[in-house]
Order: C-alpha cells, then structure tokens, then sequence
C-alpha cells in the first residue's frame, strides 16, 4: 500500500499505521497536547478521508466535496437531534481535513483555510456543548471540545503530516506568510523561520505567536 505525502508516494504496510505514526509525532512536535482518544479520532478521520466516497458525495456534476455553509445549512435544518449532530460533525471533519492537507490549494481559491478554521472549530465547539448534555454523550464530547479548542494546531500538525517531502517555492513562501498573518499559526511561523523569512507584522511590529 502507497501514501500520498506533500506529491511523493510513501510505500506503507498499513494507511492507518501511517497516519497514526506521522500525526503522533506530528502532535508531538507541535505540542497538541490532546488525548489518547481525541488523536485516535483524527487517525481515524484521516484513514477515512482517504477514500474519495468518504470524502467526495455523488451529485449530477460528478463527486464533489459539498460547500462548508450547505453543510452548515444542513446542521440548522436537521429536522432531529441526532441529523443535526452528525452534520455538525462532517462539517468540521471536512473542514479539518481540507485545511490540514490541502492548504496549499487555497492561494487559487476565494475561499481562505481561515474560514475552514472558523467552521470547523464552531462546529466542533457547537457539538461539543450539544453532546455535553447528555450523560452518555459526554465522554465523547471530551473529544470535540479538544478538536474546537486545538483546531488551528491541528491544522498545522496535519499541515506537518502533508508536508513531509514537501519543497517550498516562492509562492509557497508567500502563502506562508499570509497564513500566518491571519490566524497567526505557530508553525507557518515556525517555517517561514527556518527558510530564513523574518516574519513581521504590518507596521514593523514583530506579531505575537
């Protein structure tokens, strides 16, 4: 079996054994500092994704990827608890996902990874408090309110899984810069850093990380 790591191919006897691997020592590099469960579930969500029918859904145009305020949409209009729970949550799985390893796709879009970082993390957050409520939800939703609270270092810890055999360009370099300018990343920070970019905020005051 082959993974896709940042355009090389990573032979690997197990996907998931991979993913686990990389984003363990990912997390660990990044100082997450989530739980045993809360990073199973992001191994999990990774090894699901990588299969387009998980990721993709069937529409007249072909597989598409639905837009992050349909899904939204969809979360308000559930007409139960339990519809409205599992849309907030492919909601910020997709938007995770997405933002972790395909960020480098958002320099052509109009859409910015910062608006996948609000809906994701809002949506964790909202599931968080919704599964809160109930005695047997609660376990569980231990687990989201970690991934609401860490969403932008999971970003960057899924940025690091992506990345691995990665060269950056000028244009990367660039992108680098205006991420970090926007949500303030540790780890765009971190790279621009190392590919010997001082990074400074507009006005000539070094931002706060």
């Amino acid at each position: 079996m082959q993974a896709m790591s940042a355009g090389s191919l990573v032979a690997v006897s197990s996907l998931r054994e991979f993913f686990r691997d990389a984003f363990h020592a990912a997390s660990e590099r990044q100082r997450l500092g989530i739980d045993e469960q809360a990073e199973q579930y992001v191994v999990n969500l990774l090894t699901m994704f990588s299969r387009a029918d998980a990721l993709y859904e069937r529409t007249a145009e072909g597989l598409r990827i639905k837009p992050l305020a349909h899904m939204l949409a969809d979360a308000l209009e559930a007409p139960t608890a339990l519809a409205r729970q599992r849309s907030l949550q492919r909601l910020g799985d997709v938007s995770l996902f997405i933002a972790g390893f395909f960020a480098r796709s958002f320099a052509r879009k109009l859409i910015d990874i910062d608006y996948h970082i609000a809906m994701g993390g809002n949506a964790y957050s909202s599931l968080a408090d919704t599964m809160q409520r109930s005695l047997s939800g609660r376990c569980v939703a231990s687990i989201y309110a970690q991934l609401a609270q860490k969403f932008q270092r999971l970003v960057d810890a899924l940025n690091e899984v992506s990345e691995m055999s990665y060269r950056h360009t000028d244009a990367d370099i660039l992108r680098l810069y205006e991420v970090w300018m926007k949500t303030g990343s540790p780890r765009a920070y971190g790279l621009l850093n190392k590919l010997g970019v001082q990074a400074v905020k507009q006005g000539g005051c070094r931002r706060e990380h």
